[in-house]
């Protein structure tokens, strides 16, 4: 089992990626073995290894490939919308249960406290996302639609906070009313608007 046939190296790799992040979704990082990854995958281990060379590198391509990033997504399809709506938004959807490829960024950050590996690349792509939503909002500020005097990359740590610990603390564990949290969440988000942004979200 090498090389799926009529498949290019880009695309076995993919095939890679799509079997980790489904493996470790279904039994976690510590109970995965190489060997189940590349059985889903329908290679040999040997085939694996010439593409990956741990299975620290495949968490985190599978991470990085598949992990869902809302806020991202929402951005990327509405790039005309302010921040503050997409934030509205990101955050109304944190209630829903999460996809199984969310969960891959909580085996990541498990796996790190234990394995350096993981952790010297994890410490990388926090790092990447945080800096990501540290320049989405400073543009936001350079446009006026969230307060300047607000630190920028601690409104990052925060939605990085929220959407972590949401993944976690899913409805079936505790819940809360719809309209209760809507409440909350735009008192929170609008109190780092410009005023104008304000009334313009509850208008």
């Amino acid at each position: 089992m090498g090389r799926i046939a009529g498949a290019n190296g880009a695309e076995t790799r993919q095939r890679l990626l799509r079997a980790a992040a489904d493996v470790f979704a279904r039994r976690g990082y510590d109970g995965t073995r190489v060997a189940d990854i590349a059985k889903e995958a329908g290679l040999s281990n040997s085939a694996l290894y010439a593409y990956f060379t741990s299975k620290a590198e495949l968490l985190l391509g599978a991470l990085r490939t598949h992990g869902r990033r809302p806020l991202a997504e929402l951005v990327e399809a509405n790039p005309d919308s302010s921040i503050v709506d997409l934030f509205l938004r990101t955050g109304a959807g944190l209630r829903e249960r999460p996809e199984t490829d969310r969960y891959l960024v909580i085996e990541a950050l498990v796996a790190a406290r234990h394995d350096s590996e993981v952790a010297t690349a994890m410490t990388d792509y926090v790092r990447e996302r945080a800096e990501w939503m540290t320049g989405l909002v400073e543009q936001a500020q350079l446009r006026g639609e969230i307060d300047p005097t607000v630190s920028p990359r601690a409104i990052a740590h925060l939605a990085t906070s929220l959407a972590v610990g949401s993944t976690l603390l899913t409805t079936d564990l505790h819940d809360v009313d719809d309209e209760e949290w809507t409440a909350l969440l735009t008192r929170v988000v609008t109190s780092i608007a410009r005023i104008e942004e304000q009334m313009g979200t509850r208008a």
